[in-house]
């Protein structure tokens, strides 16, 4: 059995300011709006993050981030794709510090991936509705870049 993956598709997803739901028995849970972005593909595909998505998170006990973001991708021809992408970031405790305070840090200074699914009536993009693929992530400021790799 052999998987390989390939390239499918870069995401810049900016997102809003986090609202913190407090302490709960699992950690601190929070709230971040996805405002916007673009996506990009080697063949030519191009559009955009549809505002109104977010992340719902959990923030661990052990420092761990799980993240479980759903948002709509529009493309240039105006199809829509909505995305499900769930997965964990953590690192070294000052790397965390720099991030939630906006400094830029190189991402192969932490570990960020996710699970991602699709879906869409899009005739065209059907294929995507059968691909399990993984996003390889790097948080800054104002935007989470994923590059995302279909497993074959």
């Amino acid at each position: 059995m052999s998987t390989h993956l390939e390239p499918l598709m870069t995401l810049a997803v900016e997102v809003g300011e986090i609202t913190s739901l407090g302490a709960t028995p699992t950690g601190e849970r929070r709230v971040v709006p996805i405002t916007g972005g673009s996506l990009e593909s080697d063949e030519g595909w191009r559009g955009q993050v549809l505002p109104g998505g977010a992340d719902w998170q959990l923030l661990r006990s052990d420092g761990v981030l799980e993240v479980d973001a759903r948002y709509v991708l529009q493309d240039s021809n105006g199809q829509r794709v909505q995305v499900v992408s769930q997965g964990l970031r953590h690192g070294p405790a000052e790397v965390i510090a720099a991030l939630a305070r906006g400094e830029a840090v190189d991402a192969s200074q932490y570990y960020f991936r996710t699970a991602m699914r699709f879906e869409t009536a899009a005739l065209a993009l059907q294929h995507l509705n059968y691909v399990v693929a993984v996003g390889i992530g790097a948080r800054e400021a104002n935007c989470v870049r994923l590059g995302v790799f279909a497993l074959t």
